[in-house]
């Protein structure tokens, strides 16, 4: 397989965290620009890339294929666009637009172009999905009844400068961590039939809602959604219960602390969460009481880009498609709806 050649659109956290990391172990890849508007901190990882002034300099680098947009989310769409206009392969980090009338143009011209659109869910390879995934796989909950998912921090300052605190309900916790949840309870659950939403300020002196509380209606299932950034001591993430059993599970995915240490994703430990963070199943299999831990499957969020590079050649379908994106986007809008009119808006 020739070398994908790829140009990253921003080198803040998401790019010097996420992308990089498992686009300079893959052999797949090759970086060959990366965008900086006054820096020069992704020389530390490519040193070979060209380090582009501008958003135009980056996707005109000659030969390249992909453009990686993890830019701030307001210019998702406008960076999308003019990448896809220039016949490039997109990676959009999500959330993956504000609107769906955003998200339907870009996949449209996509199509138009025969280009690939995929957006960037990195939280469907943590090992904590993988481990839901499969007991929903293997029914050993039985039919689910009620599930309660967190993704709860603890960040009491106000990052003044950020983009991250300034704007309306599409830039606060909602379109940042709840993209996350949506995106898996869609993968796990599919499309509920209703959604009531709360979202709130708690922060002191916070101008983005940093709060958000989600309660998704399924024909015999409840599901919550919850983010906070005042919880000091974390509760569980999952709280699963279903006819035969349940499943509690304490403990965020350990890749992204890893990365921000500055580790690269590599070796047959990475990933791995220690036993003392593994969930707890009490469920009956084969007519016998079950109740103990259950390892976590190792997460691995290089594996979107193996996909992805799978799909490029035309080897594999797209790991994130656009389209279910688009669904993401209609949830978290409609939990917008729903706050700001202060009622269970139906899907």
């Amino acid at each position: 397989m020739n070398k994908i050649k790829v140009g990253i659109a921003s080198y803040g956290m998401s790019g010097k965290v996420f992308h990089g990391p498992s686009l300079k172990v893959l052999d797949e890849y090759e970086v060959v620009g990366v965008f900086e508007r006054t820096k020069n901190i992704s020389e530390e990882l490519f040193p070979e890339a060209k380090i582009c002034r501008t958003f135009e300099e980056l996707i005109e680098l000659e030969g390249i294929e992909l453009i990686v947009v993890n830019t701030p989310d307001h210019l998702h769409y406008e960076m999308t666009l003019k990448a896809l206009n220039a016949g490039k392969h997109v990676v959009v980090e999500k959330p993956f637009t504000r609107t769906e009338e955003e998200a339907v143009e870009l996949i449209q011209l996509a199509k138009e172009k025969n280009l690939v659109l995929s957006v960037y869910q990195n939280r469907r390879y943590d090992g904590n999905y993988r481990t839901i995934k499969s007991i929903l796989d293997q029914q050993l909950l039985g039919r689910m009844v009620e599930c309660e998912i967190h993704y709860d921090r603890y960040r009491t300052f106000i990052n003044e400068g950020s983009w991250k605190e300034e704007g309306d309900e599409r830039v606060g916790v909602l379109f940042n961590l709840g993209s996350h949840l949506v995106d898996q309870v869609l993968q796990l659950f599919g499309k509920p039939k209703s959604i009531t939403a709360k979202l709130a300020k708690i922060r002191d002196n916070s101008r983005v809602n940093d709060y958000m509380n989600l309660r998704l209606d399924y024909e015999n299932m409840q599901l919550i959604l919850k983010s906070s950034y005042l919880v000091r001591i974390p509760g569980p993430m999952y709280t699963m219960h279903g006819v035969k059993g349940s499943f509690i599970k304490y403990g965020i995915d350990p890749q992204e602390q890893q990365l921000i240490d500055g580790a690269l994703p590599v070796g047959d430990n990475w990933g791995k969460e220690p036993e003392e963070y593994w969930g707890e199943l009490v469920t009956e299999i084969n007519g016998l009481d079950y109740h103990g831990k259950l390892e976590t499957k190792s997460g691995d969020y290089t594996d979107y880009y193996r996909e992805l590079a799978l799909c490029l050649r035309g080897e594999r379908e797209n790991p994130v498609p656009a389209e279910q994106a688009l669904e993401t986007i209609k949830i978290l809008n409609a939990a917008v709806e729903s706050y700001l009119k202060r009622k269970t808006v139906d899907l």
